[in-house]
């Protein structure tokens, strides 16, 4: 009988660091000054959320949390198991003597248990039965629940920056094999890893029977690099975080930083047209009439895209991107509208005076309906000066132009007007 072979695990699996002093990167937790370190320090093991993109070292870092303080490590994923597994966990802990009624419960993608379902923590973590350890790539305050975030600790996590992930390269040529990489070659391994310590291993893996007597150079190295999917939840955080960037490019008038975040957002599959409709709302919100050409610049960018589809229709939507962001800023009508629909909802029960209202029956007429109207165009200037307001309600300005772009003429035109009204009251 032939004896089959153990499976051999993953590279990612065997390099996985046996301390926390091994741990790449996050020194701003687990260096000399680190939170992580300072937990440990006191012997007091704390619940926490290790916040973070994934191959940042979540799980290593919640495994060697347990080990430093010698306590039972169970591991769990919100993906695979439910309450059912965790509650069995729970009396497994509670029924082993040896336990104590303490050890560590790492539960992998958190965020994935309904927010009733993470109460099912609570009382665990309250009686010290378990030190819970969450993981997650989710923004917390969206995704857990407030009385499970009282209790723990949130701790951000980073990517992996070049530096870590050289060390990592470095670590792995030490134990294993040196690589036959061109320093280029090294360094388009290092960027093409994205930040990720678990990608850059599964590349290296790519790479383990390559002829050694084959140096790799830059564009050799390329046939052997998997090509990864751009980082990018159209259903999370990332949606909102690089819309708000490219907003703020636009709003900030650069129009290179504007291009980056609207490539970011096209490369990750985000819709185009979710796109040209908040590049729309920038035009309204950030130019306005500074420059009255941006609102129809972007509708004829929408259009555009609807009509070629990716990728051609794309530039149209780059186009309108760089032209918001050099065209001239201002958010007097945005502010004006906000102002204006505030005052709205505080008097919804005023009506409009009698004056500006058509007299469609005789009984309107009888009550005064259009009586003393001023038909504008039949006046001197074609401006009468009435006031359009309801009765009970002081006439208010919202609209303050700025000295920018159109808006200079804008200004001009309102301050034309104001002079006429004053001598229409004064006479």
């Amino acid at each position: 009988m032939i004896t089959p072979k153990s499976p051999i695990a993953p590279l990612a699996e065997q390099m996985r660091p046996a301390s926390i002093e091994e741990i790449v990167g996050q020194e701003h937790l687990i260096g000399p000054e680190g939170f992580i370190t300072k937990i440990i320090s006191t012997g007091m093991p704390l619940s926490i959320i290790l916040w973070g993109p994934p191959g940042c070292g979540k799980t290593s870092i919640a495994r060697l949390y347990a080990k430093a303080f010698n306590i039972p490590f169970y591991s769990m994923s919100a993906i695979f198991n439910g309450i059912t597994d965790l509650k069995k966990l729970i009396e497994e802990i509670e029924n082993t003597p040896l336990l104590r009624q303490r050890a560590v419960l790492f539960v992998d993608e958190i965020h994935r248990f309904n927010k009733a379902q993470q109460d099912a923590f609570l009382p665990y973590v309250e009686k010290g039965t378990i030190v819970l350890i969450g993981a997650t790539a989710e923004n917390p305050s969206f995704h857990l629940n407030t009385a499970l975030l009282s209790r723990l600790r949130v701790l951000s996590l980073q990517p992996l920056n070049e530096k870590s992930l050289h060390h990592l390269l470095q670590r792995y040529e030490a134990r294993k094999k040196v690589l036959p990489l061109t320093d280029e070659a090294r360094q388009l391994l290092i960027l093409s890893a994205q930040g990720d310590g678990r990608f850059l291993l599964n590349l290296i893996e790519n790479l383990q029977g390559v002829n050694e007597n084959i140096v790799l150079d830059a564009d050799t190295l390329q046939t052997y690099l998997q090509q990864r999917t751009a980082r990018y939840d159209r259903q999370g955080d990332q949606h909102y975080q690089l819309i708000s960037a490219l907003h703020k490019a636009v709003r900030g008038s650069d129009p290179d930083a504007a291009l980056y975040w609207l490539a970011r957002m096209l490369e990750g599959k985000e819709d185009p047209l979710f796109l040209a409709r908040r590049i729309i709302r920038m035009a309204s919100e950030d130019i306005g009439l500074a420059d009255p050409q941006a609102l129809p610049l972007c509708i004829a960018a929408r259009n555009t895209y609807e009509m070629l589809g990716s990728p051609e229709g794309e530039l149209a939507l780059a186009q309108a991107v760089v032209y918001l962001a050099l065209a001239p800023k201002s958010n007097a009508l945005y502010k004006a509208y906000e102002e204006a629909k505030q005052l709205a909802a505080q008097t919804t029960h005023m009506a409009p005076s009698p004056i500006i209202l058509n007299a469609s029956t005789p009984l309107m007429k009888q009550m005064g309906y259009g009586k003393d109207y001023m038909y504008d165009h039949e006046l001197e200037h074609a401006f009468s000066g009435q006031n359009y307001f309801p009765k009970e309600l002081p006439p208010r300005k919202f609209y303050h132009p700025v000295e920018r772009g159109f808006e200079r003429e804008m200004k001009k035109r309102q301050s034309y007007f104001d002079k006429l009204r004053i001598i229409k009251k004064n006479k």
